[in-house]
């Protein structure tokens, strides 16, 4: 009998344990801020593009400097800037700056250049160049390491104009590709619906400055310097503004939907000087897509009522194989089930995790994501 009953403790310490290590993994720590990385692209020596004169460093800085006026005014977020003035700062020390700050976002503002009347937004998560006309951006934008002492020996051999070189970058930022697309489809309707800005869209592409961060990280060009319109509305007081709002709303948007239990002490009542109160989060609705939380799997069949999952209501089962699998929720609307899984997690499912599925059939929540990439 004492042999039963020390098997029995022993073997309950040792599910506790693993339990407890399972949740830690799943569920870090609540951090005091949410970090932000602003970063202004170019600077110094590096002009950026010159379009109709003028000149993207400028533009660029003006615009990081509203944002983080404005998000400093949080008390749940913290910003740090990988330049505050006309310097030039190297693209190797723009990620160490994010990665030493451990941020939770990077995000770098440049303004677009062409040789035509090219106009509109696009945000970039990294990733393959798709296209000519993305490989063409990168090239451009990767093209400062030129700029840099030392550089073949610091990027180990990266050539600017291969687009071979681009394959290796995607490795590191994988993990976080499918926030970073979150981020960037924000940014994009903030961008849309907001300002009625023309919309190029999210796209994927080949960046040594996001290569360099270790979190989810977005390359925004808020237009064309070389569009006449877009040239004088990005160099005024009124067009910088208007970026700064839409980035900022962007960014606090996500950071409530990806954090929701770290900004609960934000406050409510700032001024807002140019920039006006935050939107709420609006809905992310991936056309053909559901979105579920896993809770559980097993052979066992349990009955889907809310005593069997620590009072969640509306549990499906479904058998796959030999196993019974039973999901918590389903919605197009990827905010939602982010929603939901917190829920689910603040439950007493530290382990569950977002599916997606596409005409009934199960795919990657990150192939899910990518299917609003152009």
């Amino acid at each position: 009998m004492r042999t039963n009953l020390l098997k029995l403790f022993v073997f309950t310490i040792f599910f506790v344990a693993i339990s407890n290590r399972a949740f830690s993994a799943d569920c870090p720590p609540v951090r005091d801020k949410f970090v932000v990385v602003l970063d202004a692209g170019h600077g110094g020596k590096d002009p950026g593009n010159m379009g109709n004169g003028f000149k993207e460093k400028d533009i660029a800085l003006s615009i990081i400097l509203k944002i983080g006026k404005e998000l400093e005014k949080y008390d749940g977020i913290e910003v740090v800037y990988t330049r505050k003035t006309d310097t030039f700062v190297e693209l190797f020390e723009r990620g160490r700056i994010a990665n030493e700050a451990k941020a939770d976002l990077f995000v770098s503002v440049h303004c677009n250049s062409h040789s035509s009347q090219a106009s509109g937004t696009e945000t970039f998560v990294l990733g393959l160049n798709r296209n000519d006309t993305n490989f063409e951006v990168a090239k451009k934008e990767n093209s400062v390491i030129y700029l840099e002492e030392n550089y073949e020996v610091t990027y180990e051999g990266f050539d600017p104009n291969s687009p071979e070189s681009t394959i290796g970058l995607t490795i590191m930022q994988e993990e976080y590709l499918d926030q970073s697309i979150l981020l960037a489809d924000m940014v994009q309707k903030q961008f849309t619906n907001d300002l009625k800005r023309k919309d190029r869209g999210v796209k994927q592409m080949g960046l040594i400055v996001l290569h360099q961060t270790y979190m989810p990280s977005v390359l925004v060009e808020t237009g064309f310097l070389t569009n006449n319109q877009e040239g004088p509305y990005l160099n005024s007081s009124r067009g910088q503004n208007d970026m700064a709002r839409a980035i900022t709303n962007a960014i606090l948007e996500y950071s409530n939907t990806i954090n929701l239990n770290l900004l609960e002490t934000i406050a409510k009542d700032h001024p807002a000087d140019d920039l006006p109160e935050p939107a709420a989060p609006a809905s992310q609705v991936y056309k053909d897509v559901v979105f579920r939380v896993q809770l559980a799997a097993g052979s066992k069949k349990l009955d889907t009522k809310p005593y069997n999952f620590k009072g969640l209501h509306n549990i499906e089962r479904e058998k796959e194989g030999k196993l019974y699998k039973y999901y918590y929720g389903e919605t197009s609307d990827y905010l939602k089930i982010q929603q939901l899984h917190q829920e689910a997690i603040k439950t007493g499912y530290p382990a569950s995790y977002i599916v997606a599925f596409k005409n009934d059939n199960k795919i990657t929540v990150n192939d899910a994501l990518k299917s609003r990439l152009k």
